[in-house]
Formats: C-alpha cells, sequence, structure tokens
C-alpha cells in the first residue's frame, strides 16, 4: 500500500517538526460480537483527537493510518475531504498551525493475523476475545496516529464493548463502566504518561481474571501499590496457574526494584495470555500480552516454565528498557530487546528457583544468536534499519540474544557495579524520554571509567562471531609452559578481531571418572593471540575450556587433546554450566562441517541420556532432529534415524517414571520413529494398549503421537477427526490442521499450498499449524514439485499479504528439505533475476539460501567421515 512503509528519513523529518501533546482514542467494538454482517467485513469504530505542535507554521506533514473506511478528517475545525487526504495509509495534512487538533472518525477491519485489533472465536464455547499487538507499527490499523517511537504521547482510550466483557489497557478504568447508547458499555481509561503508539494496548472480552497485588516502601516512607492480574480464555480457566506467575512477577518487580532504584512507574501491572499470537509477549505498559501457550494444557518439563518465567522477566526489564526510556528509531532496538534478554537471565538466576538461567541462556539464546550472526543478512547490534520492512525483520538472534551477550561481557568488562550505576543515572535522565546509543555509552564511560566508545565499536557496531581457540606446550613432565588462545574472524566479510574478557579452565578426570575443573584464570583477550601466564606450569589438562563461565560471546573451538576427551567423556563434565558449553561448541562444529553430523549424533547418543538439565536435554533433542534431517549424508539418514529412535527408545525406558526427562524422551522418540515395530508403539501409547511405566499420556501428547503417526502415513483422517471430537478446542483444532496437512499424500501437499499460498483466508495461527504440516522431513519427494512455484509466488505473496504472514510463509515454506544442488541454483536465478524485489524479502531468501548451503556443506562432511571410516579406505 502506498505510504504504508515509514522510512527513517521520513520519521527524522517528522520529528524535527512535530511534537505530540495528548491522544484521545475511542473505539467502540460491540462488533465484534454477534452475527458477521452479510457480504462485508467486520469493522469497528475508530475516532482519534490527537493534540499536537509544529515548529514550523503553514509545514505539510501526515498522520498514519490503515483502515477499511475513513468517514471524515477535521483539522483545527476545517472539515478535509477523505478521498482527497488519504490515500489508504497515511492523512495528508496541509498548511499547520503552531498548534494543532487532528480529529479522525474511521472503520476499521478487525485482524485474523495478529496484527493491530486481533479478533478470535473460541470454537469450545464461542466466546468472542480481542486484543492488539502493535510492534512495529500497526497501531494505525487501529486508530489514527504518528507510528513512530520517538513522538510520545499521553493517551487517553476509550472503548465501548459487551456489557459482561473485560476490558483492560495500559492504564487504570476512571470510574466505573457507563452504560452505551444501543447497548453495552463504554470504559473510559485515565490517561497514561508519555508512551510511544506501538505499545498502547486494549485487551477485551470475556476473560478470565485473577487479582493480587504488590507491595514496596522506599526509604521507610514512600509505598508502592501495584495491583496485579492475570488473564486467559474462560475455556483455560482450567489450565491457569496464575499463582505461579503472580509469584514470578512479585520476584521480579522486588528485584528490578533493587537493581535500578527506580519505582515501577506505570500504575498497575495486568497480564492477558491471548490467543493466536505471533509472538511470545508483548510489553505494554501496565497490559502486557502474552502467547497463550504459556498456559499449559498438559504435563510440561521444568524448562518450560523456566521459559515462561523468563518471558515474564523479559517484558517486566522492558518497562524499564523500552517503555520509560524509549529508542528515537528502530536503528536502536537492541536498547531495549539486548538489555531485556539479558536482565531476564540475570534477573531469574539472582530472584527466582530457576537459577538455572545462564546454562539456560548459554544453550539455547546464545544458539540463536550465533546462528544469526553467520547468515549472509548478518548486522551490528547496532544496525541500519531503513524503514519499517527492515524493522520488522530485525527482531532476530542479533538484537536479542547477540545484544545479550554482549552485555554480558560488557558486565564482565567494566563490572557489575558500574553496569548497574550506569542503568540507574540511564532512568533517571532519560526518563519518558528517547535515546540512542551515544545516551547509554555516556553514562556507562562515567561509571566505569572506561574507553566506551571503542568497545561500541568493537562490539556493537561491527558484525560477526569470532572463534576462540586454545593452544597448549607442555613439557616432558606434562605440565604447561604455555597456553594461549588464538582468536579469528572466519567470515573475511567481517573480520574484526575484538577485546575479549575470558575464563579459561582446565579439566581433568578425577578418581570415579569424573572431569572436573582443577584451575582458571580470567584474563583479556586481544589481537590475535594472547598468552595465559598464569596457567603456566599446571599440570597437562584432559580438557581446555576457553570461555568458561561463558562470560563472552564467542565461538569456542578446542585443541586436539580436548576434542578427543569430550569424544568419550563430555558427559563426565560434573559442571553443568561448563556441560552445556561443550555441547553448544560440538553442535557450532557440527553446524561449520567441523565435526561430522554422525559424530554429533554420536555423542547425543552416548551422552544425553546422562544430562541433567532438561533444557539442556531438549536442546540435544531439537539439535539432533535438525542434524537428522539437514546435516546427516544422504544415504545415511536412514540408518542414523534407527539409530536415534533406538537410543531414544532405550531412554525412555530408562527414564524415571513421571520424570520431564521421561517426557522429553517420549516425545523425541515419537519425532525420529520411522519402523513398524516403533510406530506400533506409539500406535499402541495412543490407543492405550501399550504403557510406559510413569508416561502419562495426556491431551498434548495425544497429539505428538498421533502427528507422528500421520505423517509416516500409519494414521488416516478418520483417526484425526477422532482425536479433535476428543479435544474440541482451540488448540484442538490447531493440531488437527498440522496432522491433515502431514499426510503423505501429494493431494493433501496441495491443498495444504493452496491454503496458504493461493488464499489469505486462514488465520495467522492455522497458516503456521498448515506450514508446520506441510513440512515434514520424511516427505522430500511429495514436496520437490513445489520449489518451482514457490518461487514464482514469492513477490505477489509478499504485496499481497500482511507483513506478518509474508514472513511466516516465506520462510517457512523455503525448499530446504529439496538439498540437491539444483534448489540451491534456483534460489540463485531467483535472486539474480529479481535484484529490486523487496530487501526484506530479499534478505529472508537469502537467509534460506544460507542455511541450504550450509547444509550442503555439512552433508560432505559428513560423507567424507563416513567413506573415511569404511573398511579398506586409504589411511
Amino acid at each position: 500500500m502506498p505510504g504504508e512503509n515509514l522510512s527513517r528519513e521520513e520519521a527524522r523529518e517528522r520529528a524535527a517538526i512535530l511534537s505530540v501533546e495528548r491522544y484521545d482514542v475511542a473505539l467502540d467494538v460491540r462488533s465484534a460480537a454477534g452475527a458477521a454482517p452479510a457480504g462485508g467485513e467486520r469493522t469497528f469504530r475508530s475516532t482519534t483527537v490527537i493534540d499536537f505542535r509544529c515548529a514550523s507554521p503553514a509545514a505539510s506533514s501526515f498522520a498514519d493510518l490503515v483502515a477499511s473506511e475513513v468517514v471524515s478528517v477535521r483539522l483545527n475545525g476545517r472539515e478535509l475531504d477523505p478521498a482527497a487526504v488519504w490515500d489508504g495509509a497515511r492523512i495528508a495534512l496541509e498548511g499547520l498551525a503552531e498548534r494543532n487538533t487532528l480529529v479522525v472518525d474511521a472503520r476499521c477491519a478487525y485482524s485474523r493475523t495478529g496484527e493491530g485489533l486481533h479478533r478470535f472465536e473460541d470454537p469450545e464455547d464461542g466466546e468472542v476475545y480481542l486484543y492488539t499487538q502493535y510492534e512495529p507499527a500497526d497501531a494505525r490499523r487501529v486508530f489514527a496516529n504518528f507510528e513512530q517511537p520517538d513522538l510520545k504521547a499521553p493517551f487517553t482510550f476509550q472503548v465501548t464493548a459487551p456489557e459482561s466483557w473485560t476490558v483492560l489497557s495500559n492504564a487504570e478504568p476512571d470510574g466505573e463502566p457507563a452504560a452505551a447508547d444501543g447497548g453495552g458499555a463504554t470504559t473510559r481509561f485515565r490517561p497514561t504518561l508519555p508512551i510511544p503508539t506501538y505499545i498502547t494496548a486494549v485487551v477485551a472480552g470475556p476473560y478470565h481474571v485473577e487479582r493480587d497485588h504488590y507491595s514496596r516502601t522506599f526509604d521507610d516512607k514512600v509505598t508502592l501499590d501495584v495491583p496485579l492480574s492475570a488473564l486467559c480464555r474462560r475455556s483455560l480457566a482450567r489450565h491457569f496457574d496464575a499463582d505461579e506467575i503472580f509469584t514470578v512477577t512479585k520476584q521480579g518487580l522486588d528485584f528490578y526494584h533493587d537493581a535500578f532504584d527506580y519505582p515501577y512507574p506505570f500504575g498497575k501491572y495486568d497480564q492477558a495470555f491471548v490467543p493466536e499470537y505471533n509472538i511470545g509477549a508483548m510489553e505494554n505498559p501496565g497490559c502486557v500480552t502474552f502467547r497463550e501457550e504459556f498456559v499449559f494444557r498438559g504435563k510440561v518439563t521444568r524448562a518450560s516454565y523456566e521459559h515462561r518465567a523468563s518471558v515474564v522477566l523479559h517484558e517486566m526489564a522492558h518497562m524499564w528498557f523500552g517503555d520509560l526510556v524509549t529508542m528515537r528509531w528502530w536503528d536502536d532496538l537492541w536498547l531495549k530487546e539486548s538489555f531485556a534478554d539479558f536482565m531476564a537471565a540475570f534477573s531469574q538466576v539472582a530472584a527466582t528457583q530457576y537459577t538455572e538461567g545462564w546454562i539456560t541462556f548459554a544453550n539455547r539464546r546464545k544458539s540463536w544468536a550465533y546462528r544469526a550472526d553467520q547468515l549472509p543478512s548478518t548486522h551490528p547490534v547496532v544496525a541500519d534499519i531503513r524503514d519499517l520492512e527492515d524493522a520488522k525483520l530485525n527482531f532476530d538472534g542479533i538484537t536479542y540474544s547477540k545484544g545479550a551477550s554482549v552485555l554480558k561481557q560488557l558486565v564482565a568488562y567494566v563490572g557489575e557495579d558500574a553496569f548497574m550505576e550506569a542503568a540507574r543515572r540511564y532512568f533517571k535522565r532519560h526518563a519518558y524520554g528517547n535515546t540512542e546509543l551515544a545516551d547509554l555509552l555516556s553514562v556507562l564511560t562515567e561509571t566505569s571509567g572506561r574507553d566506551m566508545p571503542a568497545w561500541s565499536r568493537a562490539w556493537l557496531e561491527t558484525a560477526g562471531v569470532n572463534s576462540l581457540t586454545p593452544q597448549v606446550v607442555h613439557d616432558a613432565e606434562d605440565r604447561i609452559t604455555e597456553l594461549a588462545v588464538l582468536q579469528t574472524a572466519d567470515d573475511p566479510a567481517h573480520p574484526q578481531l575484538r577485546p575479549h574478557r575470558v575464563a579459561v579452565g582446565l579439566y581433568r578426570r578425577v578418581p570415579g571418572g569424573a572431569l572436573e575443573r582443577y584451575a582458571r584464570a580470567e584474563t583479556d583477550v586481544a589481537g590475535p593471540v594472547t598468552v595465559v601466564a598464569e596457567l603456566a606450569g599446571q599440570p597437562r589438562p584432559d580438557l581446555v575450556l576457553v570461555n568458561d563461565d561463558d562470560l563472552t560471546y564467542c565461538k569456542v573451538r578446542f585443541d586436539q587433546d580436548s576434542l578427543d576427551t569430550l569424544r568419550s567423556h563430555l558427559g563426565d563434565l560434573s559442571d553443568p554450566l561448563a556441560r552445556a558449553l561443550a555441547w553448544s561448541a560440538v553442535w557450532s562444529m557440527t553446524r561449520d562441517a567441523v565435526m561430522p553430523a554422525g559424530d554429533y549424533l554420536g555423542l547425543v547418543l552416548l551422552f544425553a541420556g546422562r544430562e541433567s538439565d532438561i533444557g539442556v536435554l531438549q536442546s540435544l533433542h531439537l539439535q539432533a532432529r535438525t542434524a537428522l534431517t539437514h546435516y546427516v549424508a544422504p544415504d545415511r539418514r536412514d540408518l542414523a534415524a534407527a539409530e536415534l529412535a533406538r537410543g531414544a527408545l532405550q531412554e525412555l525406558r530408562l527414564a524415571e517414571p513421571g520424570s520431564g526427562h521421561q517426557l522429553a524422551w517420549a516425545r523425541f522418540f515419537a519425532s525420529v520413529a520411522t519402523s513398524a515395530a516403533d510406530l506400533q508403539l506409539l500406535r499402541g501409547l495412543l490407543d492405550g494398549t501399550a504403557k510406559v511405566d510413569g508416561l502419562v499420556v495426556d491431551q498434548e501428547l495425544r497429539w505428538t503421537l498421533l502427528g507422528a503417526l500421520t505423517a509416516q502415513g500409519a494414521a488416516d483422517t478418520a483417526a484425526i477427526a477422532a482425536e479433535r471430537a476428543r479435544d474440541d478446542t482451540a488448540s484442538g483444532h490447531r493440531h488437527e490442521v498440522r496432522c491433515l496437512a502431514a499426510r503423505p499424500s501429494a493431494e493433501v501437499k496441495g491443498a495444504a499450498w493452496a491454503d496458504v499460498v493461493d488464499s489469505d483466508a486462514l488465520s495467522n495461527a492455522l497458516v503456521e499449524a498448515t506450514i508446520a504440516g506441510f513440512a515434514q522431513a520424511g516427505q522430500r519427494e511429495l514436496l520437490a514439485p513445489f520449489t518451482g512455484r514457490y518461487f514464482a509466488a514469492l513477490e505477489e505473496l509478499w504485496a499481497s499479504r500482511s507483513i506478518e504472514t509474508a514472513m511466516a510463509v516465506v520462510t517457512g515454506l523455503f525448499p530446504a528439505l529439496q538439498d540437491a544442488q539444483e534448489t540451491l541454483a534456483a534460489t540463485d536465478g531467483w535472486l539474480d533475476g529479481h535484484p529490486d524485489a523487496a530487501p526484506a524479502l530479499r534478505r529472508l531468501v537469502l537467509e534460506g539460501r544460507d542455511d541450504l548451503a550450509r547444509a550442503h556443506r555439512a552433508q560432505m562432511c559428513d560423507t567424507r567421515a563416513a567413506d573415511a571410516a569404511r573398511p579398506g579406505a586409504a589411511i
């Protein structure tokens, strides 16, 4: 749509002349309930009043609005012709005065894609639920505004809805709801503090609500009282563990108050778990929204609870990093997301029962960062964001997890006290304002005395990841004469070598077989070679672990002795963080085609059953499936799958009955089972004729088992329909759609393709489910005909769908399973033939191509290793 993709330059020009004093937004969402209008889309009324100033009277500018219809536009009392001033995305504002009032009356469409005001009808009871999601720029789908983060203002919302509904926004209601003409009730909310458009929020519907409160005394005088609520759909209420959510919330508020010395500023704290949500959660001040999958319908592992706690704390950190102090433009998205990601792990370990937070961070979050930082689309943490499409794609592993890893390195570099004091000064100095990189560096320089601009240039303003490898020299008495750390930049496009504060740990086997650390040195690594003098004279280690304690952001490599030790004794590492780091390192080596995929799967088969940390175990399962699908030599896949299934079944039977480990192994076994005997066991677990002691086959696990059977052609549509009848819920419907699309049939694949590519009738959640079912690793031949159709459809898809849906389809349907050289050639042909395609679209295709090329390299590595291991191979 013309004007929908706001550029950075346009935003700067508008911010240079405009400042917003207030918004008054009235929404009438009564139309969400009841029958749909005959022959037309369902819309709601949106009336917006904006008071704003213009520093250049008589200048022109524009407001943002994406709507079905603009009924009227009035600027400073003058009626404007909507057809003349509104182009579908922007309202032209000519001849501005020093002080201005804009009034826009519009009809806007409810969303089915999770962008704007999303409407969901619960299939279980027919109830309707609404919520908003705006980041980075979808508030304009709900009300007229100036949609950029540096034009902050107070907002007053007024929502007319069915009388029985719960209605929430960022602020407290200003009195009781009032009866509305024509039925329903109108809730008017108090004005917010100055915030940007993208974190305003409305949640409305017959939600189940639980309440609590938080209080805190400051300086023995000032008491902060924060009303708390937690919401979910009524049909999920029986699964809702609000008490656990409130516990983590209070622990987080206590921690952040101590750490930041700035009281929570936004009054109440509502947390709504909403349906068909595209992301994990959103930090709307006073009204945080979460993906409702965090309301667990069945048994999950401790890792799931830990992950939910991390997300709660991540969003809470945003109340300060992002909401109180907001980045000026999306270039500095890291100023909120990197900090929130870091603070989530930091607070989790310090304040909650989930003290394994740094292990999870090292093993899961940083894996996301390492992958993103080796793609052709990698970028500095402080990014170059040209427009809103760029901004949408910048919510990636660099901005979140590399940025958080860099902040962990920063804490090691300047010290925790200096880091926290800088945060405190930052909040007090810039409260309710907007900042950029220089503002943070200024306070860090004050508190640390370090050369922060130089540190920033190395860590925040350059892309790429370094590798650190130990080089060990021993004497005749098996003592270290020199231990050096070698630093390399593996990608010639990003040759920067960085300063690293690292710990180097020496490990050896002790009586009983455990691998334990006996020496450690913390040092500054700089340049290509750094000698760690403190470790000279130590006995020869079995394992040298560079980046012990995970202080820096790097790829860890090993000397030959250490690698030999890990091949035989990785599971003997007694420290869970060191073990997680070792697992992460060998996975990185597998992805980089340094370690054959078969060797990695061998390590999983040998040692994953001994892994005590459930989060690490589940990461190993995910990575093993990735290795099997993409990195194992094609002619070895069947054998590798059989070995994995055999090992998984053995560990399932050995796992403690009723434990999270048992559940994790059951799910992994289902994902790799292919033999007739294995499928028969899955069928028996599903119908109750087979049992594993302690394993509860609840509804979620039933869908896992059925999905595996369906993809193998061992369950039919009648079985899927029967399961849906058992689980006639929104979750059941998504599982049903996934299973139907997973059936191994050319007709099924064609229908699934048509549902997501040729039609836009499905909601975002059902698009996601259909894609998940469509792309089955064991169905490469069935999927091969869609490669050409994929590239033929790309530009039309990008032009005709919302960016959220377009991203899901372009990424999810990329022919990653067609790992022949011809697919790379087809990808290159599209990229070469479409140089003017939208940059964001080209980025997604480039990323798919890079993953495919990486898979080719890994398969070649695995093939060479297999050939060398065959009897009679040349030595």
